[in-house]
């Protein structure tokens, strides 16, 4: 079947094909945008048109602020009881799971992404994620403390804390994963008792809007979850808002540090997940075939549009030649084409901005003297199709090692010892992830606590759990989502004293 069959197969059966303009989400109805402005979304493997969402503005915006701070202020979710939004969230949890195949289609058809790995990720791993944070809303605590307060004489107290809701938090998600991320944000925000307001990319709107019709039949109150979309204009009216209580960001690291000057110029909270250069370091004790898997994996997954891919590989030199040979063989059979054709092995990146961005790096690195040793041109005619690109014997200076292309091209460079590993593994302005791939575990060890990122692998790369927290060191971020800290970063801390 031919792309642009895939792609029609796939507008017929989410209902696009006849309605093709979608409006913001907010206080529980779908709203035109104020200015009557629209934004196109496009299928990356056909470049075909999709779907017209709203390109909001500041009277957008301030409409969903009004309506997640009523919904906030009146109770009609903070008030319900812990075991209730439980409850509506779990419910929310089943309907994503029914609604699965809609879901990955969406996303897909918006990201260009496999199927398979929207149906799983985004779609599977995000309702576990929903049930995940669901647990936490009756289990949000605070404690009992001592104290050692001398006046007036004879007079004593009761001390303690609690956790409450932060209150209006804005969400901003990233294209890559359109709604896993949103789900990351919107979750535990929920389970603490705030409400929110969510923003997802210009790319990838569909799956935003969906989310909120589902969590409305979940039975979540109006105002409760609003989707605004839109571009930079509505994105900077959403963390300028006065009424936004929290901010949490998912993107580039250049955004993010504007957001974060934004939300410290009126005290905001906020927490950023942003870019990262994450590498691999390959000891000589690992099978150099093995370690190739584990970097295509790493690199290659999800067209290497992922913030903790790793771009960066250092193999030690009595196996670089043999896992640079492996890796390119690796990079030469991966099958190109749409994320509908279950052969598809490795899709289209997002957009013809990324694609021409990814491109100039490649074109730079030649440039700069790297040495290509697998793909480096654009693929099939039409869609934003890159191929697998490895570069060797690259220098710590060039820009392909030094900054984030979010995009599948991978160098990989030699090193005699691990102190040298660690050195330029830690020369990097960022610090998201790293891993190592070694079979000596007194050497993990050692690597492991000197290697300076948010999260660490061992034998593996681009794994999460829900329970485990993520974040980053340096440029790479600030704050925790997943797991106990991402409760943390959606509530304040009240410290109570009682005299009596």
């Amino acid at each position: 079947m031919k792309l642009n069959d895939l792609t029609q197969q796939h507008l017929r059966s989410l209902g696009l094909l006849d309605r093709g303009r979608l409006g913001n989400w907010i206080d529980g109805v779908e709203v035109a945008p104020h200015d009557g402005g629209y934004l196109p979304v496009r299928d990356p493997a056909t470049e075909l048109l999709v779907a017209e969402v709203a390109d909001s503005r500041a009277a957008d915006i301030d409409r969903a602020v009004q309506a997640a701070r009523r919904a906030f202020d009146n109770g009609a979710w903070t008030g319900l009881r812990p075991a209730e939004r439980e409850r509506l969230l779990c419910r929310l949890a089943d309907l994503i799971e029914a609604h699965g195949d809609e879901l990955a289609a969406l996303e897909t058809l918006e990201t260009g992404k496999l199927l398979g790995i929207a149906r799983a990720i985004d779609v599977g791993a995000g309702a576990e994620h929903v049930r995940y944070m669901a647990g936490w809303a009756t289990k949000i605590e605070g404690s009992t403390l001592d104290t050692s307060i001398g006046v007036p004489p004879g007079t004593r107290y009761h001390a303690y804390t609690q956790r409450e809701p932060a209150g209006v938090v804005a969400a901003v998600v990233p294209w890559n994963f359109p709604l896993a991320i949103a789900l990351w944000k919107v979750a535990p925000a929920l389970a603490c008792g705030c409400t929110v307001v969510l923003k997802p990319a210009p790319e990838t709107p569909l799956t935003a809007l969906r989310l909120a019709q589902l969590a409305q039949e979940a039975g979540l109150p109006a105002g409760v979850l609003n989707v605004v979309t839109g571009g930079g204009e509505a994105g900077a009216a959403l963390v300028a808002h006065p009424g936004v209580d929290k901010i949490s960001f998912t993107g580039s690291t250049a955004v993010g540090k504007a957001i974060g000057h934004t939300a410290l110029d009126r005290m905001a909270r906020f927490t950023l997940e942003l870019g990262g250069k994450s590498p691999m370091i390959v000891l000589d004790d690992m099978d150099p075939e093995r370690a190739a898997q584990g970097a295509a994996m790493g690199i290659f997954f999800n067209q290497g549009q992922v913030c903790t891919a790793g771009s960066r590989v250092y193999v030690q030199r009595a196996r670089y030649a043999q896992m640079l040979e492996a890796l390119a063989a690796q990079a030469a059979q991966l099958r190109i084409g749409s994320g509908f054709d279950p052969q598809t092995q490795i899709g289209p990146l997002v957009s013809q901005r990324q694609l021409d961005r990814v491109m100039a790096y490649v074109d730079g690195a030649r440039a700069e003297g790297a040495r290509l040793v697998a793909g480096g041109r654009r693929a099939l005619d039409g869609g934003y199709f890159v191929q697998p690109t490895v570069f060797a014997d690259t220098a710590p200076d060039q820009r392909i090692v030094r900054e984030e292309i979010f995009g599948p091209v991978v160098a990989v460079m030699p090193f005699d010892d691990e102190d040298e590993a660690l050195a330029l593994a830690n020369d990097t302005p960022y610090g998201l992830a790293a891993s190592v791939w070694s079979n000596d575990l007194s050497r993990v060890h050692r690597v492991v606590p000197r290697l300076k990122a948010g999260i660490v692998w061992v034998n593996t790369h681009n794994m999460l759990d829900n329970n485990l927290p993520f974040g980053g060191h340096k440029q790479s971020g600030y704050g925790r989502d997943l797991g106990r800290a991402a409760i943390e970063q959606y509530t304040e801390l009240k410290s109570v004293c009682i005299a009596y």
